[in-house]
């Protein structure tokens, strides 16, 4: 059968199944045949280098190069991504076609009940500045250590005894069929990272016809609730070495943004939120100057300010 579409996607367990959905919503969406998409597997240096923190070997470009190069060759129509692994500012050349609904944006917890449960200085596995942070900040006892790796491995690690809890996202769990493992914490316990969650479809800013396909395939409250957390993340200038937790949530359109901003070891945080339109280009902007003003020196550091 001739190929119609091309998906470019990591090769993780989670990346596969991500974009085998990306791959029925289409086939469902233009009545095409499962058969006429492909999924071409792109390996990206995310994957090869394990034993080290994003922030020092290149941040979240690490996921998404080899796949905008492959997008930018011509060797892919389209590539999908966990949204909060992309990074904030993105080449001209490559668009956000469109997101799929989100899923459950909590974090999870592995290892114990409840966070409260956890043995006095209890070693947490983490790769996230944001997990590292928030659970400092709930237990100042806690440590925290590298923790990278798929689900499978991190859950491995967590089975070896190599530490006494891990955070994984509730969504990948969801995905990967295993909803019944760990506690689901409250976002008021654990705010989310920006974009948790949430899948998006790139294409090249010139392909219309890409963009006609995948724009049938957009979840509009989606994409409007991760569009202004990742314009926090602009407006604060923050990368992955930056502790932020974000959430949008969307009803009759109104937007009400909510984030926090916290110092590496947790000891101190700002909270803000701000409701607008759901075409507000301020709504993040104002609430990202907010919290910069409102926030101490520790913080503000971080951020450049």
């Amino acid at each position: 059968m001739a190929i119609r579409f091309r998906l470019g996607s990591r090769g993780s367990p989670l990346a596969l199944v991500q974009a085998h959905m990306v791959r029925d919503a289409l086939a469902a969406a233009h009545g095409w045949a499962v058969d006429a998409i492909e999924i071409v597997t792109v390996r990206t240096t995310g994957d090869r280098v394990q034993d080290r923190a994003l922030a020092e070997i290149g941040g979240k470009a690490l996921w998404t190069k080899e796949l905008d190069r492959a997008l930018l060759a011509g060797a892919i129509d389209a590539a999908v991504h966990s949204m909060k692994d992309v990074e904030t500012v993105r080449p001209d050349a490559i668009t956000i076609a469109a997101m799929l609904p989100r899923a459950d944006v909590r974090d999870c917890l592995i290892g114990a009940e409840a966070i409260d449960t956890l043995r006095p200085g209890a070693v947490i596995g983490t790769s996230s500045p944001r997990r590292a942070a928030q659970l400092r900040a709930l237990r100042p006892d806690f440590r925290t250590t590298l923790f990278r790796g798929n689900v499978e491995t991190r859950l491995a690690k967590l089975a070896a005894g190599e530490v006494d809890a891990t955070i994984l996202a509730a969504a990948g769990l969801d995905r990967l069929g295993r909803p019944d493992i760990g506690t689901r914490l409250a976002v008021d316990t654990m705010l989310p990272a920006p974009a948790q969650g949430a899948v998006g479809i790139e294409c090249r800013t010139g392909d219309a016809e890409a963009r006609a396909s995948l724009a049938a395939i957009d979840d509009a409250a989606t994409s409007c609730c991760v569009g202004h957390e990742r314009a926090l993340l602009a407006a604060l200038d923050a990368d992955c070495h930056s502790p932020v937790a974000a959430l949008a949530m969307i009803e009759n359109d109104w937007v009400l943004l909510r984030a926090r901003l916290y110092a590496m070891d947790g000891s101190e945080q700002v909270a803000g939120a701000r409701i607008g339109r759901s075409d507000d280009a301020e709504l993040a902007p104002t609430l990202a100057a907010t919290l910069l003003a409102d926030a101490p020196a520790a913080i503000r550091r971080l951020f450049g300010a």
